[in-house]
């Protein structure tokens, strides 16, 4: 039987305040891999008098010893079942009182990673979102909120939790952390650990002393990461007035870690990769992630820490935020126009799927049955453009003032999304009622814009709707901002970017005073995530590829003219579009004075996911096979009728010298590898096994390595790949990575077998078992492979690793949600091998809620 009919479905609305109030906590951990004893004292005071008092607590917990101020609790004063255990409040005094409870716990045998585990003989935990349940009985809920004292007993050489060090002796650490937190943020760490280490002195003057622990041999892997923390407080300071408020910043790297990083007050754990880089083992793609998501978990001190989340409903109201924070870090740091596109792309891939399927959910959902499932692309990335949205009306004067309010006002708050709206409402005057269904309303709306020319003015009409979600038919007109500018017949822009603030399903622009038919560049910087629909001509798209003064119009221009062909080569049609791309194209990237990163962004044709999800919104049925050809033949095309161009670029974007993560370097080896993929099409390969051989960096080497597995030329660059770097767990990540990924579709599941069967192949570790089964999914055609052998395949190991870790097994199982987009033959493969993942028996509940809503949908 599964979870799904055995628990309830949780809802918003029958949220109700925790009826106690949690003064004080007091853990001592006494460690041991197969026995950890926790002992608690919960400093409580009743709120509503005769209250049961109610407890989250694991199944594995074990309990020892229950007693309220210091005497033992009679049997039948408390009960347990599952997951709860409520102690009647006829039985607890009626004033304040101290629970103390003393639980065993087992470490070595979780292989959930979620509470306490060990990772590599490290004691590490990870608590969000409801971890902390299997540490010890304690309201696991985040809007209990208290100050921690944590004793740990260990002869481990290195002992860390939360806050500030109180007391350090050899076995025995005390920390104390004195702003009070939800549970979710505790973390322990306790191990064989090396410190890479620095100073930093914050804007009142105060020495913070700053950390990064790593495994005996990386600390030469670590020095980036520590960068990267300087780089994100200073920023912080500078940007939004946030300063850091304890005396030490911890970071750890661990090996097994269900998520990229977690930002526990004081302490953060990282999974390794998102920590470790150097020239030889790291991409330039590793090292922008790093630094990001260095700064990611570091901004959450305050948008997440200091004012966390009433409930999970709100989760975007910390990760929406702490998002759109990161991505302005990144754009301060490096270049703002490529960050833009690079966000637009991932959103496009991600959410926009996540949006049309039936995993469709609003920003803020108002139900769930297991809240580990909705860390999505919708709540994380979604909920940054709504941010974003918010920032565009109010103007940057009014995002301050909103930002500096809410940090004012709910300082050490657990808050809700009505609470920071009514922050901008109250700072900028603005009614923000009909905005707020961006938080409330699944979907993305289709807004179709057309044009009236008349005697110098020109109108725009736009018109909106958003498709029905589960749960979620009829879906009212939103406020949405729609950036545009005016281009001359000349290439002059005639009317710089303006806001058009749509909220009616049907409204009209006029622009008066033209002396002549402008281009209108539509949708600048994608200033709101919805799909816009006009009837622009293929010398109209060249034109703004040409002429565009915005970055993203400019692009998106491009994308356009090459979505068309490719949609239409897909469908055995032909299409001016392509003739035209390859033209316009062959103009941009010969332009040496434009970022070689821009350049690059507009060189790579869309994805087969891109195609097949624009095919699918026009109600066509996509074929992965056809959409994988009409790629290869586009690219093809290019390649013949550049290859001098190509070539050139090739050379010229050559880095000699040290090797630097920074833009311009990451730039330009963008550039050349993207020239790289076409060449090999006219070469067969030979620039590519030149480079792999001669690559002084990570990003040349895996580049030049995914072309040769795409030719079936790989089998000596990876044999040398798993020579140089085979005890390297994080190269050998991308060697599992790229295989099926950069396969032909034709063999990317006997490829994916084959290394499932490799003694290497670790697949309890998460980041293993994501790159095998990450990649082979990435393949959209060797996915979709028309014998149903993908679908069989993963979900053979998606019910493996659910026995095992039932969080990544649900997260990697949506590589199915798009599956009823296909043909008949492959729907009716893709929905046997999720009805086998149903069907079987103790299937976890965060298993069974995705396949349920997968399986929901008609065909």
């Amino acid at each position: 039987m599964s979870h799904m009919q055995e628990d309830p479905t949780v809802f918003l609305n029958d949220y109700r305040p925790y009826p106690f109030a949690l003064d004080r906590v007091r853990l001592s951990f006494t460690l041991a891999p197969r026995g950890t004893v926790v002992r608690s004292d919960l400093s409580f005071t009743p709120r509503e008098q005769g209250a049961d008092l109610a407890l989250d607590g694991g199944e594995g917990l074990r309990l020892k010893r229950l007693a309220i101020d210091g005497r033992e609790i009679a049997t039948g004063d408390y009960t347990r079942e599952g997951e709860a255990l409520v102690i009647a409040g006829a039985a607890l005094p009626d004033g304040a009182f101290t629970l103390s409870a003393e639980v065993e716990i087992d470490p070595a045998d979780n292989t959930a990673f979620e509470g306490l585990y060990l990772s590599g003989g490290i004691f590490c935990t990870q608590c969000e979102a409801q971890g902390f349940r299997h540490i010890t009985f304690y309201p696991d809920r985040p809007d209990v909120m208290s100050v921690f004292e944590v004793e740990i007993l260990s002869d481990k050489p290195v002992l860390l939790s939360n806050g500030n060090p109180a007391e350090t002796v050899a076995g025995r650490a005390v920390w104390s952390d004195p702003w009070p937190k939800p549970a979710y943020l505790f973390a322990l760490v306790a191990g064989d650990l090396r410190a890479v280490s620095g100073t930093f002195t914050t804007m009142s003057g105060r020495a913070v002393d700053l950390n990064v622990w790593v495994r005996p041999g990386d600390e030469d892997r670590a020095g980036f990461a520590l960068t990267s923390l300087v780089k994100s407080m200073e920023w912080d300071e500078r940007v939004y007035g946030r300063e850091y408020d304890l005396d030490v910043f911890n970071i750890v790297a661990v090996d097994d870690f269900n998520m990229g990083a977690m930002e526990n007050k004081g302490l953060n754990i990282f999974n390794s990769k998102l920590v470790l880089a150097s020239p030889e083992t790291a991409t330039d793609a590793d090292y922008e992630r790093i630094e990001g998501v260095i700064a990611h978990e570091y901004f959450h001190n305050w948008t997440g820490n200091r004012i966390t989340c009433r409930d999970w409903f709100q989760l975007c109201l910390k990760e929406g935020l702490t998002v759109f924070r990161d991505q302005q870090f990144t754009s301060d740091l490096r270049s703002a126009p490529v960050k833009r596109i690079e966000d637009v792309q991932a959103l496009r891939t991600r959410q926009f799927r996540e949006d049309a399927g039936p995993l469709a959910h609003p920003p803020r959902p108002d139900r769930y049955q297991e809240i580990n499932n909705f860390y999505t692309a919708t709540v994380y990335e979604k909920g940054a453009e709504v941010i974003g949205m918010l920032k565009r009306l109010v103007g940057d004067d009014g995002y301050r003032d909103a930002l500096d309010l809410y940090f004012d006002r709910h300082d050490g708050d657990a808050a809700t999304i009505e609470d920071w709206l009514k922050v901008f409402e109250d700072a900028t005057g603005r009614d923000l009622s009909q905005f707020s269904r961006w938080y409330t309303d699944a979907g993305t709306p289709q807004v179709t814009m057309t044009e009236t020319w008349t005697d110098g003015a020109l109108t725009l009409s736009f018109t909106q709707k958003t498709d029905p979600t589960p749960g979620q038919l009829v879906k009212p007109p939103r406020v949405i901002p729609i950036a545009v500018g005016l281009i001359g017949p000349n290439g002059d822009e005639v009317r710089p970017t303006e806001v058009l603030e749509m909220t009616e399903a049907e409204q009209s622009f006029t622009f008066d005073g033209l002396g002549a038919r402008p281009v209108v560049s539509a949708l600048r910087g994608f200033s709101a995530p919805i799909i816009l629909e006009r009837d622009l001509d293929t010398e109209t798209r060249a034109f703004l590829l040409a002429h565009d003064t915005d970055p993203f119009a400019r692009w998106e221009a491009g994308r356009g003219l090459a979505l068309r062909a490719l949609s239409a080569a897909a469908m055995g049609e032909e299409d001016e579009n392509a003739d035209a791309f390859i033209d316009a194209i062959g103009r941009l990237i010969a332009e040496d004075d434009t970022d070689a990163a821009f350049r690059a962004l507009c060189l790579r044709l869309p994805g087969e996911e891109e195609i097949a999800t624009r095919l699918a919104a026009a109600g066509q049925i996509p074929d992965p096979d056809a959409i994988h050809a009409a790629r290869e033949r586009l690219s093809l095309r290019l390649a013949v009728t550049h290859e001098a161009l190509l070539a050139g670029i090739f050379d010229a974007m050559e880095t000699p010298g040290d090797y630097s993560p920074d833009a311009d370097g990451a730039g330009r080896r963008s550039l050349r590898l993207a020239a790289l993929g076409l060449l090999t099409r006219v070469d067969g390969g030979l620039r590519a096994q030149a480079l792999e051989r001669e690559a002084g960096n990570m990003t040349e080497r895996m580049g030049a390595l995914a072309v040769l597995v795409s030719l079936g030329q790989a089998d000596e660059a990876l044999a040398r790949l798993r020579a140089d770097f085979g005890d390297n767990r994080l190269v050998m990540d991308k060697w599992f990575t790229v295989q099926p990924m950069a396969a032909p579709p034709a063999d990317a599941v006997r490829i994916a077998r084959t290394l499932s069967e490799d003694a290497a192949f670790d697949w309890t570790n998460p980041n293993r078992f994501r790159a095998l089964i990450g990649g082979l999914s990435a393949n959209h055609a060797g996915f979709h492979a028309a014998d149903g052998s993908g679908y069989d395949f993963v979900a053979d190991w998606l019910i493996r690793m659910d026995g095992k870790n039932p969080q990544i097994a649900a997260r990697m199982s949506t590589a199915f949600e798009t599956w009823n987009r296909y043909d008949a033959d492959r729907q009716q493969k893709a929905r046997a091998a999720l009805e086998q993942i149903a069907a079987v028996t103790g299937l976890s509940r965060n298993m069974a809620e995705m396949v349920g809503r997968m399986l929901s949908v008609a065909n």
